[in-house]
């Protein structure tokens, strides 16, 4: 049995399609059960937005990480997308059971940057500079 309040929504919907074009009786039925059905898609239950999408200690690939929350894939996941989902970086490693050193970013990317820093050789400058 659909959710009474999805119903709602799609009436809501289907009266401002019909006041947009002319729609027969029959079509307007249609419509509204298509809408439910789709509005059911879009509504999750709480218990499967607890489950992972991927295996925790899958989801930092070789070229890309992946977020745990809703399974888009990253190079890095960053504390905008975080957001989006009401975490900090703290908050989805601890849900998550990452450990707190664990990057969110795909490990080529991670290898590159390392590379990088080393070629850069930062600590060496500093000990050189007389300001």
């Amino acid at each position: 049995m659909p959710n009474t309040e999805l119903i709602k929504q799609a009436l809501e919907i289907a009266r401002a399609q019909a006041g947009v074009r002319p729609m027969t009786a029959s079509e307007v039925a249609t419509y509204v059960n298509e809408l439910v059905q789709s509005l059911q898609g879009v509504v999750e239950p709480d218990e499967t937005k607890a489950s992972p999408t991927v295996d925790p200690k899958n989801s930092i690939t070789e070229t890309y990480a992946i977020c745990l929350e809703c399974g888009k894939k990253f190079k890095v996941i960053g504390n905008r997308h975080l957001k989006a989902h009401g975490l900090t970086v703290k908050e989805y490693k601890d849900k998550w059971g990452l450990k707190k050193g664990t990057s969110l970013a795909a490990k080529s990317l991670v290898r590159q940057r390392r590379k990088k820093m080393q070629e850069m050789r930062l600590w060496e400058r500093k000990s050189n500079y007389v300001g």
